[in-house]
């Protein structure tokens, strides 16, 4: 079997280095064309009608109106009489027209006569949810009643965050043109491969007539997935309008109906002995992420406290859905998770981070991780020369203090296949249908195949962002990098090695005695038996090598599950609220390091978001008329 596995730590010249992303002067010069950029010939603009109350049943509607106005191309009715609208700015009906402005105007044509019915917005108070609120099984561990006996300190307290709406720079949406019964799709998306199959369905047209295609896309964070409602709208306007059509959905609709991260409250108690041996744990928690309700947030989150009971109920609201977003459910559950825990240290009169320290038993398998984290962070933060108790004595309004956090996510590398093609002018070509979302997958594609070729990054030519070249997986849950990496490595090795079989008889050696450095392909142990890239891909003839490489696969590349740790110092001013981060320090096990630079960017971009969503960022919704009132950048704060 080839030796797929990683190059020794110390022996690379690529992985693991600082090497700038490939697709960077693209971006900066403005040559990387979003779907927002696109321009088809003959393209047609689509605008949707939105339904302007929270929950309504559609009685009657009449498109004609529109469907007359000059520039007019095409009306498709999204939910027609009869539908039951569940939340403000939801779909009804999608217009295509020569311009965006007679789009427009063709919308305010149309007539919709709605039932209002009754709606609920506002989940903080449990008490006005009813039986909007889906309890699920009590969860017991152990006998917390008993624990909580014995326990020698007890706090109770009552802990929140609000709903926090997606808001990528690029809105969703998408270009579509058919050719005959073909579809071309070109949406921005997290999931170029995914998307092309729910479009398929949707229109009941085989998966072989739906091509999607991306090069960039300008953010997702989880929430850009699916092919969507207005998407599958997009594509019946343009084959009823026989033209390319585009739809990008509006700021204010993107932060009402393209997804948000749901809410979280629990009123937590927490039982300890006089040491800090955490004991008890008891929690009735509740949120929404929409008519669904949500899902539960695992508290205590990595806290395997020996006893516990927990309750949660997902509240329904007449708001617009959740959608994934930066590890789903754990913000939350971390949030509630270490606020109790705090306020139990300031109840012992006991730093945060000995109390932590003292239940690193309860982290399992990873609490050694989490030990060497915490003590690299302290000495990164100066921790304890920094930390006092609670009730900064100093003079003035402005009070100084510092918190930490811990935190988990599995991110198992996904499925995927890559080719690689080596050409015999020596060209290089890496295909594979991932997408890169802005956290440089094509970098890390181009790294782990020039590494293993031995030869420049430039010699690397990337083909992605098409669901006709190999599948991979969509960009969802760190990871994509896991597993393009993995594939490319495979392939890249196979390729190597069947070049290795090709050149081998002309160096007079077994092909298991060469290696690939340098822009070379020469001798172990004897570089003067050498020959250069050029020479050796020239002895293909005429005919490229191509092979190929999956993930899962032979040889272990990948594992999932890991830890970081997050210390804070802030600065706050208790008469006027201000609040400004002094420092702020980031442990996290990463694993294997492909590409140093985006590696830091991701954890800088997760710190960035992080303060958003702690002093900036918050729904807000109007409970008599259930409209968000902050859809806007004006008042939706977000940081930077």
């Amino acid at each position: 079997m080839p030796d797929y596995n990683w190059p020794e730590p110390g022996t690379t010249v690529l992985i693991g280095k600082r090497v700038n992303r490939v697709d960077g002067p693209n971006k900066v010069t403005g040559a990387a064309k979003y779907t927002y950029d696109l321009k088809r010939p003959a393209m047609l603009y689509a605008k949707m009608l939105r339904c302007p109350y929270a929950h309504a049943r559609v009685l009657s509607m009449d498109t004609s109106a529109a469907e007359k106005l000059p520039g007019v191309a095409a009306v498709q009715i999204v939910q027609g009489p009869g539908s039951e609208i569940q939340w403000a700015g939801d779909d009804v009906v999608a217009v295509a027209a020569t311009t965006e402005q007679i789009a427009d105007d063709a919308i305010r044509l149309i007539q919709v006569e709605y039932e209002k019915l009754p709606h609920l917005v506002n989940e903080k108070d449990r008490s006005q949810a009813g039986e909007r609120a889906r309890p699920a099984q009590d969860q017991v561990t152990g006998d917390p009643d008993r624990a909580f006996a014995e326990a020698e300190v007890v706090i109770e307290g009552d802990y929140g965050l609000p709903v926090v709406t997606h808001c990528c720079l690029e809105t969703h949406g998408q270009v579509t043109e058919w050719e005959g019964d073909n579809l071309i799709v070109y949406p921005s998306t997290q999931a170029v491969d995914r998307v092309a199959g729910q479009f398929a369905q949707a229109l009941q047209l085989p998966a072989t007539n739906v091509r999607t295609l991306m090069q960039y896309i300008g953010g997702g964070f989880g929430s850009k997935t699916a092919a969507d409602r207005w998407g599958i709208a997009c594509a019946q306007l343009a084959k009823k309008a026989g033209k390319p059509v585009k739809l990008m959905i509006e700021r204010k609709e993107e932060q009402e109906v393209a997804g948000n991260r749901p809410s979280a409250f629990a009123r937590i108690k927490l039982g300890a002995m006089k040491d800090g041996t955490l004991l008890a744990w008891e929690s009735e928690s509740w949120g929404t992420g929409g008519p669904g309700g949500g899902g539960s947030p695992p508290i205590p989150y990595i806290w395997n406290i020996p006893h516990q009971r927990k309750r949660h109920a997902a509240i329904a609201t007449n708001c617009g859905p959740s959608r994934a977003w930066r590890a789903p459910n754990h913000p939350q559950a971390c949030y509630l998770a270490m606020s109790a825990i705090d306020d139990m240290a300031a109840m012992l009169q006991m730093d945060p981070y000995d109390l932590v320290m003292k239940n690193l038993p309860l982290l399992g398998e990873r609490s050694d991780l989490y030990r060497q984290e915490l003590v690299k962070a302290a000495e990164l933060m100066e921790w304890k020369r920094k930390w006092h108790p609670r009730g900064d004595k100093a003079p003035g309004p402005v009070k100084r203090g510092v918190g930490l956090s811990l935190h988990t996510w599995a991110g198992r590398a996904h499925d995927s296949n890559c080719q690689i093609s080596i050409h015999p002018d020596g060209s290089v070509e890496a295909s594979l249908c991932t997408q890169d979302l802005g956290t440089g997958t094509r970098t890390v594609v181009a790294v782990v195949a020039a590494e293993t070729l031995g030869v420049p990054l430039e010699t690397i030519k990337l083909n992605v962002g098409d669901n006709r070249l190999p599948t991979s997986g969509g960009s969802g849950g760190s990871t994509t990098v896991g597993g393009v990496s993995s594939s490319t490595r495979r392939a890249a090795v196979n390729a190597r090695d069947a070049l290795f079989a090709k050149v081998a008889p002309s160096l007079g050696v077994a092909p298991e005695q060469l290696e690939a450095v340098g822009g070379q392909i020469r001798v172990k142990g004897d570089p003067s038996k050498s020959l250069t890239w050029k020479q050796a891909t020239a002895k293909l003839g005429a005919t490229p090598l191509v092979e190929m490489g999956k993930n899962p696969g032979d040889g272990a590349l990948a594992s999932s599950g890991v830890g970081g740790v997050q210390m804070a110092e802030v600065l706050v001013d208790v008469e006027t609220g201000i609040v400004k981060i002094v420092k702020m320090v980031a442990v996290q096990d990463c694993g294997e390091i492909i590409s140093l630079k985006t590696a830091e960017s991701q954890v800088f971009g997760a710190m960035i978001m992080g303060i958003g969503y702690t002093l900036f960022e918050e729904r807000v919704m109007d409970e008599i008329t259930g409209r968000m009132l902050n859809a806007n950048m004006e008042f939706y704060k977000l940081a930077g």
